[in-house]
């Protein structure tokens, strides 16, 4: 009799536990559902300010410094789609990938570079003090983008390599 109260016991715990666990994914699914819209309105209104800069752009050209702010907004939407779609693929399978994070890092770098790159082309006037230190931490900036570039890069393959199946990878780990 002891026993099958103990029995019973547990499985009342492991019956709590389980509506427990609903509950808290029921809560984590309402709270991507959430995030996913925040990030949408974000990534429109976004997107928007990006169509109203370029239209400025067209209408009252002012150089390069236009392209410069609509080429690092277009980025920063495509880092809100990114965002977007790991929210949607953890809701759709319940775990998180790797992947998602390393192509928003990848693109924030990529970003920088190019807003390094456009800032330091339109450096003017004659070599001084000022331009050739601005030079020089670019070029460092620059310099020091390159690794963590090339890391996910080499990261992002080696993702979709193992998830592809196309051999095993090792973490050194085993």
């Amino acid at each position: 009799m002891v026993g099958a109260v103990q029995e019973g016991r547990w499985n009342l715990n492991r019956l709590r536990n389980l509506r427990s666990s609903d509950l808290f994914l029921l809560v984590e699914h309402m709270l991507y559902v959430a995030l996913g819209g925040v990030l949408s309105v974000t990534a429109l209104a976004a997107l928007a300010g990006v169509v109203h800069t370029l239209w400025g752009a067209f209408t009252d050209w002012n150089g390069p410094n236009s392209l410069l702010v609509t080429v690092d907004r277009l980025l920063f939407v495509l880092m809100l789609a990114e965002i977007l779609h790991t929210v949607c693929v953890s809701i759709k399978s319940g775990a998180l990938t790797c992947e998602p994070f390393l192509v928003v890092g990848l693109i924030a770098c990529i970003r920088r570079v190019l807003v390094i790159t456009l800032e330091s082309s339109q450096a003017k006037g004659a070599p001084d003090a000022d331009s050739s230190a601005l030079f020089q931490s670019s070029m460092i900036e620059l310099g020091v983008l390159g690794a963590p570039i090339l890391v996910m890069v080499i990261s992002i393959y080696l993702v979709r390599r193992a998830s592809d199946g196309g051999g095993t990878v090792s973490t050194g780990l085993d």
